[in-house]
Parts: C-alpha cells; structure tokens; sequence
C-alpha cells in the first residue's frame, strides 16, 4: 500500500503521466455504460428490436441477451467512423503527450456533437437551451453536452417509436383477421394469439423480416 502511493506522491513526470492514464482509464470504464447509451445509436437500435420481438408476441424470443448483443456490435458497426476520428485525434495525441487533458477532452467531443446534431431534432435541442437560458450556438463546438445528450436521447425515441409503429402495422392487420374469424366461427374461447403467432412468424421469415428491419436501422443513420 505504501509503495503503491508512493508511486502517485511521486514527482516524476512518467510517474504522473501513467497515473493520468489510469485515471482516465478509470473514469472511462465507469462512464462507458451512460455513453453508449445516450451518445450513441444504441438507444434507437436496441428499442426497435424490442418493438420487433413485441410485435411479434414471441415473449422471450429472442432473448434479452440476444438483443442487447446484436445492438451492442450494430451500434459499433455503425459508430466505427466516429469512434476511430475520437482515436486519432484526441486518445493518440493524449497517449503521445502531444496534446494535454483538456484538449483531448474537446478533441474527442467534436465527433460526437457532430453525430448527435445531425440526429437531433431542432425543437429537442432547443427545449434544453431555453431550459437552461444559454445563447443559441453558431457552431456545433458551441453546443453544450448537456444540453446536446438528452436532446438527442429524446430525439431517438422519437424515431424508434415511430418505426415501431411502422414495424406494428402488420402484424396487427393479422391478428384483426384471425379475431375476425375465430369470432365469425363461433370460436370465441379460443385465444387469437395463439392462432396468430404461427402466421405473424411465417410472415417475418418469409420477408426476410430481420433483414429488412436492419437495412431500416444502418439506412437511418
């Protein structure tokens, strides 16, 4: 224990410089969750699948697991540009001791404000400004964080709620017409969902509904 504060008491810069990269480090880890949640396209991924296996009325299939995982690595396909433009120009020159904290920190919010604005919609954004009494921004740069992340977090669930509206439509075509029968047959008892479900499957597969759902999600972006 000695030893290992002795290494943050220390007045070597190398010493100091390794400390700030375990920091940060640290600090990233802890933040990393609330990031890919709310500065990414997670959010927009993840509750259109939700819609999709809700729609479908299969309970757990696909399972949570399995969603999570999917709009975990499509939110990294997707976001790779931003994320290397984060790495070239803020983690390597901070690593390098090109540039100090300070600068990384702007450098690496650049790609993201840029991002979110283009997926933001102006009314979202301008609730917050108003909100907190800040100057309206001429450039991207001058757009606060936050004010910038729940004006986009709202703006996605705008947007995945209206494709899974979309995504709805037919599937509740289908169960009207197998209630409408099963009514007009006599066989009231009988619940619709499970008549439905084998039809509302055949269809998915049969359009090749995860393909088609996915184009819809990398094509928003």
């Amino acid at each position: 224990m000695n030893e290992f504060m002795e290494f943050f008491n220390t007045s070597s810069p190398e010493n100091v410089s390794t400390s700030v990269k375990l920091i940060l480090l640290l600090t990233v880890l802890t933040l990393a969750p609330s990031i890919l949640i709310l500065m990414t396209c997670f959010t927009r991924i993840v509750v259109v699948l939700s819609f999709v296996r809700t729609a479908l009325a299969t309970q757990q299939m696909p399972p949570n697991q399995v969603i999570i995982g999917l709009s975990f690595f499509l939110t990294f396909f997707i976001m790779a540009p931003t994320f290397q433009e984060v790495n070239d120009k803020a983690l390597t020159p901070l690593f390098n001791e090109e540039i100090n904290l300070e600068q990384a920190y702007e450098q690496a919010s650049m790609p993201f404000k840029e991002f979110m604005s283009a997926h933001t919609r102006q009314k979202d954004l301008a609730l917050f400004l108003n909100y907190a009494h800040a100057d309206t921004p001429k450039t991207i740069q001058d757009i606060p964080l936050s004010a910038l992340v729940p004006a986009f977090a709202i703006s996605e669930l705008k947007t995945a709620f209206q494709i899974g509206f979309m995504i709805f439509i037919p599937f509740l075509v289908i169960d009207m017409v197998v209630a409408s029968v099963l009514m007009s047959m006599g066989m009231m008892m009988l619940p619709p969902v499970m008549i439905s479900l084998p039809f509302k499957i055949l269809l998915f597969v049969l359009v090749d509904g995860w393909y088609l759902v996915i184009k819809s999600l990398l094509e928003s972006f």
